[in-house]
């Protein structure tokens, strides 16, 4: 058969096997199966001019020149601390950097011992036995934790309870991870920014799969009664989910000593630069939903010569196992990003990942105060312990006010008519002082 009769060298189907299928659809040609617009259609030109690597290098450059040089107090999930230059010197040597998924550990013993060590940090951060490497980001943690919620908890019931501050972009994947399924979500109030217990209590009941939190809040507080929140969702025998960041788990309470029975959140505050919108997720549980874990485990054994091995232990999704046995459809695990971030903590040590969340208190606090002296600022809005970042009021509208420091170079949230967000870790600090003269300027 020449190759012209067998079709595409990567598929299986001839020419006659092409016409039967589309005939047995009724259309005549398999462009007829996609509706494309025209506008987006390609039409075998990019409308790319070719040129030279110098004129390609000289048009980007112009190019980049157009974006605003600004000074980011940005977070709300997004965080960006000092990558030291180890991370990129070991995570882009070609073994790594060019590496898929380990499923040949004979060829992979290193990024698998790396993937290995960074499930450890996450259980020695969270207090709880098993880690997976990874999940693409926060929000899909939560959905997976509602899900796996859903499938452990023996009684009746499929709310999710959420807090109502919870980012809009994490609630949308949620509800789209959820859709399809029996599971419902629901918001409790929040009181000064951490949670209205009170009003918690009274929301959770039989129906009550999973309540989640998150400490630190989206408004940068420090919650306070954790273990009375894990309290009211085991009443009823719902899951504890905890949302938290890998260096604000370095200080703040140890989420397994406040009874979480799962964490989730982002793990790229160490190893990434703000990526805007990219992610690594952190999941980790209680032993016994070992199994109903998502993506990939990593685990340890010995190989024939009785030599320390690993290899991917569990991998409970449906590319892997039978579908209705499969406990989540997620793909790929954000292998490279959990190496850097591995890389980062280690270069750090427990000490200095310490450090770092300590930093991350007094600077915080440290730039609140400034801004309260300034007219027209009061700051924190919330009387809380902060981390990293706090909400100030504007007697301005907070609208005008941050497009007026953004003239000045410095971009931050608005969060409220008058309200904004700011954000403060060792990337910059040192330009602290410079962003409470601009709002002097314009508040």
């Amino acid at each position: 058969m020449t190759r012209h009769e067998r079709g595409s060298p990567y598929a299986p189907h001839t020419a006659d096997e092409t016409a039967a299928m589309l005939d047995a659809v009724g259309v005549d040609s398999e462009e007829a199966l996609f509706d494309i617009p025209d506008d987006v259609a390609f039409t075998g030109e990019f409308g790319i001019e070719a040129r030279g690597e110098r004129d390609l290098r000289g048009e980007l450059s112009r190019l980049f020149a157009k974006n605003d040089d600004l000074t980011e107090f940005l977070g709300r999930g997004h965080y960006s601390h000092y990558v030291p230059s180890v991370v990129d010197h070991l995570s882009l040597r070609s073994e790594f950097l060019t590496s898929y998924t380990q499923y040949q550990p004979e060829i992979t013993q290193g990024f698998l011992q790396v993937l290995f060590e960074y499930q450890s940090m996450l259980v020695e951060l969270t207090g709880l036995p098993v880690a997976n490497c990874s999940m693409y980001d926060a929000a899909t943690g939560i959905a997976e934790a509602a899900r796996l919620a859903d499938r452990v908890r023996q009684a009746s019931g499929t709310t999710v309870l959420l807090p109502e501050s919870l980012r809009a972009g994490k609630r949308d994947v949620v509800e789209n991870y959820v859709d399809g399924t029996d599971l419902t979500l629901e918001t409790y109030p929040m009181d000064d920014g951490n949670v209205d217990v009170d009003a918690l209590a009274d929301a959770v009941g039989d129906d009550t799969v999973m309540v989640y939190a998150e400490n630190p809040t989206v408004r940068g507080t420090v919650e306070e009664r954790l273990a009375e929140i894990g309290d009211l969702a085991h009443d009823v025998d719902a899951l504890f989910c905890l949302g938290s960041d890998v260096v604000a788990l370095s200080l703040l309470q140890e989420p397994a000593s406040v009874g979480a029975d799962v964490v989730v959140g982002e793990a790229d505050a160490l190893g990434m630069p703000t990526s805007f919108g990219m992610g690594l997720g952190l999941f980790a549980t209680r032993e016994e939903y070992l199994r109903q874990v998502p993506g990939r485990l990593v685990g340890v054994s010995e190989d024939e010569s009785d030599r320390r091995a690993y290899t991917l232990t569990l991998q409970t999704r449906e590319q892997h196992i039978r579908k209705e046995r499969a406990t989540s459809n997620i793909c790929t695990n954000q292998a490279w990003v959990a190496l850097r971030a591995a890389i980062h903590a280690a270069s750090l040590g427990p000490s200095g990942l310490v450090d770092l969340a300590e930093d991350c208190v007094r600077d915080a606090q440290a730039l609140a105060a400034k801004l309260d002296e300034v007219s027209g600022v009061q700051a924190p809005v919330h009387d809380r312990h902060h981390f990293r970042e706090f909400v100030a009021h504007t007697d301005q509208p907070a609208a005008a006010v941050a497009e007026d420091l953004e003239s000045e170079g410095f971009a931050v949230h608005v969060v409220g008519k008058h309200e904004i967000q700011v954000c403060i870790t060792d990337v910059n600090a040192d330009r602290a002082d410079a962003l409470v003269m601009a709002c002097e300027e314009v508040a």
